[in-house]
């Protein structure tokens, strides 16, 4: 005589439980926060500029301009003409080989994880709306200031830059001025980003002196 088998009830339930659980563990979080999307992007590309900076040593002898081409991160405010002048927030970030403190297209990093280039590539006062490196538009970020960052000459960040040496030092910008006293950049408090979102909300990346160590503060 065959046995059937079959499940109870309480098997039943016991598998449509466990099944509701692992979808719910599945499925993808539709609460995105872009004020923590901005600053952990923007803090993982300082991070990528520092390496950039250590394994491309932009030291040349026969130029005495050399160190205006260690890798920096600018960050920058424009009137973007193509909407209707809004302020919108973007940064770059490049190797100044034409020693003129502004980046080309040629000068400008790679993001490595999605291939867009970490710059407008232009001179001009706009940026692409769809480009990672566009604050505002990707994030809603309303503004962004630095504090912090003073330098071994006793001066406080002015530039919005952050510029790293072969060994992995933070500088509160690169010089262009010819045998300029470049050392004396080097940051020796920390320096403070502070990111507000749409919702008023504040973030902070934190870049500290030496290492170049790059940590994050974001409210929930």
């Amino acid at each position: 005589m065959m046995k059937r088998f079959a499940f109870t009830m309480i098997e039943l339930i016991f598998v449509i439980i466990v099944v509701g659980i692992l979808s719910v563990l599945a499925m993808p979080s539709f609460n995105r926060d872009p004020l923590a999307e901005a600053t952990e992007q923007l803090a993982n590309h300082i991070r990528y500029t520092q390496h950039l900076a250590m394994v491309d040593d932009r030291f040349d002898s026969n130029n005495p301009q050399w160190y205006s081409e260690m890798w920096t991160l600018f960050i920058r405010q424009v009137n973007d003409v193509n909407n209707g002048g809004q302020n919108e927030w973007f940064y770059e970030v490049f190797s100044d080989r034409s020693n003129d403190g502004e980046s080309t297209a040629l000068e400008e990093a790679t993001d490595p994880l999605t291939g867009d280039t970490l710059g407008n590539g232009t001179f001009n006062n706009t940026v692409d709306d769809n480009k990672i490196i566009n604050l505002t538009r990707k994030y809603g970020i309303q503004n962004i200031v630095i504090t912090g960052g003073t330098d071994a000459k006793g001066s406080p960040v002015t530039a919005r830059r952050i510029t790293f040496d072969n060994l992995g030092r933070p500088y509160r910008r690169a010089s262009w001025a010819i045998n300029d006293n470049w050392r004396g950049y080097l940051i020796t408090t920390n320096m403070v980003i502070t990111l507000t979102g749409e919702d008023n909300r504040q973030a902070t990346i934190t870049v500290v002196p030496e290492t170049g160590y790059v940590s994050t503060h974001i409210p929930q």
